[in-house]
């Protein structure tokens, strides 16, 4: 059963991250199942550090994006949005080219918060980094 209350729509997000970090980075959105979003992010002079290796922070924007754009498509109240209120992660081995895949798993959806779950792979399917993004949902910012 999917967990969806709007339906995500992978042009839209796309449409929605130009000209933001989410387009500057090179990232990607790949997929949407019944309860998870994929994406991925180039591993190049965008998104490593001084040592050639991908930035820790980079892994987190990637998490934090895939897990946002997902928690805003389960929200039970069209006058909210869902922000990021905290994020953790753990870089559990270092990627220096080709691309990182990332995949986005609810673990609680609420009415005030939501949890997810953000694990990161290299090309070869190994885990890179596993993160866990808490959601704020408030209410639309007056425009």
């Amino acid at each position: 059963m999917a967990i969806w209350t709007r339906t995500p729509n992978l042009e839209s997000f796309m449409e929605s991250s130009k000209n933001t970090a989410v387009g500057h980075m090179g990232i990607e959105y790949l997929e949407v199942g019944d309860d998870y979003v994929k994406g991925r992010m180039p591993v190049d002079e965008r998104t490593v550090q001084p040592f050639g290796i991908l930035h820790g922070g980079a892994s987190v924007l990637l998490a934090e994006t895939l897990g946002s754009m997902a928690a805003n498509c389960c929200l039970k109240n069209p006058d909210t949005v869902a922000v990021g209120l905290d994020i953790n992660a753990n870089h559990l081995r270092p990627v220096s080219k080709g691309w990182v895949y990332g995949t986005a798993h609810a673990l609680h959806i609420g009415s005030t918060t939501q949890v997810w779950e953000i694990r990161l792979e290299n090309e070869e399917g190994k885990p890179t980094c596993i993160s866990r993004l808490t959601m704020a949902v408030t209410k639309l910012p007056s425009r």
